[in-house]
């Protein structure tokens, strides 16, 4: 059976778990906030010690970098087996939520930057392609968001009565479409100003106002209202 090397055998004042207590969890770093979550090592290594080798490996950026991994991928590296691969992605899809959470209190929506906020961590690192809708009520506040497909986006996908059903359900007023693109480079395709076009023509036959469609890419966004194409 391997050895576990337990956070205890850390001098008191080193341990993650005692740190925060007195301290407060703002004190301690990255690594030893992973250490927590894992409770544990691996074999003839501390939670503290495989965390820091999880945040430095070439592939990635730190904690953000983590969003690059899927569950297989944080598998494959020695230490982290499929436990704690799920204690990682519970832990970054808790981290979206709240950011997009905060940003929807925070905000309302008077710009392509403000809608891009709220949704840049969530969509950013997708694999796939997700078309969202997000609603508005007459103050530009969000009153809801969906998904409406997955995968490349075509005028044959996109469906305006399941974009616009969802939103009359809501009552809103007005719309903002959004999508990722998986390559990081949120220049629109020709695919993206033909879906746009349409749900526009259609919103203006429902009384329904489109705001905007952002584009999101990796860490940067095109609104497709400021190139003039809506």
């Amino acid at each position: 059976m391997g050895l576990h090397m337990s956070m205890k055998d850390l001098p008191e004042f080193e341990r993650p778990y005692e740190k925060l207590e007195y301290y407060g969890s703002e004190v301690l770093s990255d690594a030893e906030l992973l250490a927590i979550i894992f409770r544990t090592g691996s074999k003839n290594i501390r939670a503290v010690e495989l965390a820091q080798k999880l945040l430095a490996l070439e592939k990635q950026e730190g904690l953000y970098g983590l969003y690059q991994y899927s569950i297989e991928e944080l598998m494959n590296i020695n230490g982290i087996g499929k436990v704690k691969a799920l204690q990682i992605k519970a832990v970054l899809e808790l981290s979206k939520r709240i950011s997009k959470r905060q940003g929807m209190l925070k905000y309302k929506i008077n710009s392509p930057k403000s809608i891009a906020s709220i949704y840049m961590e969530e969509m950013r690192y997708l694999k796939q392609e997700y078309f969202k809708i997000v609603i508005l009520n007459t103050k530009n506040q969000i009153i809801g968001d969906k998904n409406i497909t997955k995968g490349s986006i075509n005028s044959s996908i996109v469906h305006p009565r399941e974009i616009f059903k969802y939103a009359i359900k809501k009552s809103a007023t007005s719309i903002i479409m959004i999508h990722n693109h998986p390559s990081g480079d949120p220049n629109p395709s020709k695919e993206d100003i033909q879906v746009t076009k349409r749900i526009v023509d259609g919103g203006e036959l429902l009384g329904i106002n489109i705001l905007d469609h952002i584009i999101i890419g990796d860490g940067i966004y095109i609104s497709l209202k400021e190139k003039g194409i809506i």
